[in-house]
């Protein structure tokens, strides 16, 4: 093709994508079934992980569930468990009343198997998958979540866990992806989704670790993303999830200027997964919550640096995570003490 035809045809193509993403925006696309489905969630256990389960419970799908913590990840199936036994009664009462116009899952459909897997360690993540693929079967929905804060100023932190964020919250996503996606490239199937951070899209002071984990699982994920689009596997979706600071406790003190906390509140985490849901289950590529958080990181992207500076300056961002670390470091020194060291 000539190439000025072809850059016509680009042009069209990318100004029909604007219009696509407005309408999205004014209609709402039907949600698509996840019933039956095969969903691993890693850091099921505790946090977003653990409402992530319960939400893909209610929807019927076959819950695969990670954590390093043997008993949160045995609780967390315990809620799931309930929800099904809860959506078993209805369907019977519905079939009782005769009601059945919808599709009924048998009830051997719903359940939910639990794996403790440090997801951190690669053979372990390897180890735990050909586990699963025997015991349940091929993946269709992974969520990859799980995720670690060290909470220390760079020249305090060791190097073992700026190595143990590192792994978990950026490698462990190259190894769980490299265990399950031959199959979903093989049917062209599948969803992976990747929750991030908005601290994957700009920075604060204080958690350089933890910023370069989350920038590196953005990239993998939109790297991943571009890799499957030119391979033609458009079976296959990925959202990448960036919410702002979700208080489940993970960040706990941080703060950015009082003035400004009131229209910026953190994010209640019921909140931030039904948002992500919605993005998942209508094929959204990305979503940041709240939206205000694409505009940060496009001014971030057009703004000279030290124009971002002033801006974090004015907002308390740039030191917003001091008073986190230093109660983290207290915590720290309270359980030594304690413990005699």
């Amino acid at each position: 093709m000539n190439i000025v035809v072809e850059f016509f045809v680009v042009t069209f193509k990318v100004l029909w994508a604007f219009v696509l993403a407005a309408a999205k925006w004014l209609v709402r696309p039907k949600e698509k079934s996840v019933a039956g489905q095969v969903c691993l969630i890693t850091g099921a256990g505790s946090g977003l992980g653990r409402l992530f389960a319960l939400e893909f419970a209610r929807r019927r799908a076959l819950l695969v569930l990670w954590d390093i913590n043997t008993q949160s990840n045995e609780e967390t199936a315990g809620m799931v468990r309930h929800i099904y036994q809860d959506l078993e009664a209805a369907d019977a009462a519905a079939l009782q009343a005769g009601n059945g116009e919808e599709e009924v899952l048998p009830p051997c459909n719903l359940q939910v198997f639990t794996y403790t897997c440090d997801v951190g360690k690669r053979e372990n993540v390897y180890l735990t998958a050909e586990r699963v693929r025997k015991e349940v079967g091929e993946v269709s929905v992974l969520v990859n979540n799980a995720g670690v804060v060290s909470g220390h100023h760079l020249l305090e932190c060791p190097d073992e866990l700026i190595e143990r964020t590192m792994m978990v919250n950026c490698h462990a996503h190259f190894w769980t992806t490299k265990a399950f996606l031959p199959t979903m490239l093989e049917i062209n199937h599948g969803h992976i989704v990747t929750v991030a951070s908005s601290l994957g899209l700009f920075s604060t002071a204080g958690v350089e670790d933890y910023c370069a984990s989350k920038f590196g699982v953005v990239g993998f994920h939109e790297s991943l993303s571009h890799e499957l689009k030119a391979a033609e596997k458009d079976g296959i979706k990925t959202t990448l999830v960036c919410p702002y600071l979700v208080d489940t406790g993970m960040f706990r003190g941080c703060r950015i200027r009082k003035e400004i906390e009131p229209f910026l509140p953190p994010l209640k985490p019921d909140y931030c997964v039904k948002q992500a849901m919605k993005a998942i289950l209508t094929d959204q590529p990305m979503i940041c919550t709240p939206r205000l958080m694409y505009i940060v990181t496009f001014m971030k992207s057009i703004l000279p640096f030290e124009a971002v500076v002033c801006m974090y300056r004015f907002l308390g961002a740039d030191k917003c995570m001091y008073p986190f670390i230093a109660q983290r470091k207290q915590a720290t020194n309270n359980n030594e003490a304690k413990n005699g060291i």
